[in-house]
């Protein structure tokens, strides 16, 4: 009959090499069997004492390991922390890099504007598949043919400066970059790729195409400053009086023309009013430039006074400008 001890051994013995399991065999039935005549001589009855002795040993398998000098974790001590750096850093870059391209891509030259999103997200999602995977059987590799990384060591100048307090964070920052980028790029889209065409089956502008010779690029240009905003008030942390300033003659230097174009109907591109009806009959055109306005004349006085309090509180905190 085999007994617990037995099973125990089969189990064990499955998991090692097996040039070794007849000495493993009999060194581990001794260990256990001594184990047992210790716990019996204390004056337990040796099936309880049998049961407790492999029940201390622990999982086969995980005793096997030991046995045979095999590691049960994928990416051990020795490179957990350099897996972990190069992954977070290719994570944290190429994903996104490769969706806006494939985005970008999709909606220019494969004409599928609807698409493009959905393209970009799944592009990225496969993209941070591939790295993940792969990065992470390069160190399993790595950590199981014991390849030495011959890397500097770890010294007290390597660690980093105490973290100043900001107000302006890399998320929002990056949210306003991507927010600037992509109306930088519906000016040149739109123009060449836009949804709308007419009978013959012509693309139709959806802006004024006149407003490339005057109004476009000094909205370009305007954009452009906000970039370089953007980057000066990360780089600064906080919001000071000389950016809210900065800030709002931007925000008004691309307001008031875009309402001023929206009030004078030189906005939209003519045939593109005369393809819908909507527009073209009663006061729809009037309508959709009121709708226009409230919008932009929300977004930029929510702009200021978000900016304003911002400023009032650092400079409290500070008590500097």
């Amino acid at each position: 009959m085999n007994t617990l001890t037995d099973r125990y051994l089969a189990a064990t013995l499955r998991a090692v090499p097996a040039p070794r399991r007849e000495e493993i065999a009999t060194e581990l039935r001794a260990a256990i069997e001594d184990m047992i005549d210790d716990r019996v001589g204390g004056g337990q009855d040796s099936a309880t004492a049998e049961r407790e002795v492999l029940t201390e040993l622990g999982h086969p398998e995980r005793l096997a390991a030991r046995y045979a000098d095999r590691r049960l974790q994928l990416i051990g001590p020795a490179h957990y922390l350099l897996w972990q750096q190069v992954l977070r850093r290719l994570l944290t870059t190429i994903p996104g890099a490769v969706g806006v391209i494939v985005g970008v891509v999709q909606a220019t030259v494969g004409d599928n504007p609807g698409g493009a999103i959905g393209s970009g997200i799944g592009a990225a999602f496969q993209t941070a598949v591939q790295i993940a995977f792969w990065v992470t059987l390069s160190f399993a590799i790595l950590e199981r043919t014991n390849t030495p990384l011959t890397l500097p060591g770890w010294h007290v100048d390597q660690l980093p400066e105490m973290p100043a307090e900001r107000d302006i964070r890399l998320p929002d920052t990056c949210a306003s970059v991507v927010t600037v980028l992509l109306t930088l790029a519906f000016l040149p889209w739109q123009h060449f790729r836009s949804w709308v065409r007419d009978t013959d089956g012509e693309r139709i502008p959806l802006l004024d195409p006149a407003l490339w010779t005057s109004w476009l690029p000094v909205l370009a240009a305007v954009l452009l400053a906000g970039l370089v905003l953007e980057v000066v008030k990360y780089r600064t942390g906080r919001w000071t009086w000389p950016l809210v300033v900065v800030n709002a003659l931007l925000d008004l230097a691309f307001a008031v023309p875009l309402v001023w174009l929206v009030f004078t109907d030189r906005l939209l591109n003519p045939d593109l009013v005369d393809r819908f009806g909507w527009l073209r009959d009663g006061d729809g055109l009037g309508v959709a430039g009121r709708v226009t306005v409230v919008v932009v004349a929300a977004i930029t006085l929510w702009d200021l006074v978000e900016s304003v309090l911002k400023a009032r509180r650092s400079a409290a905190r500070t008590g500097g400008w």
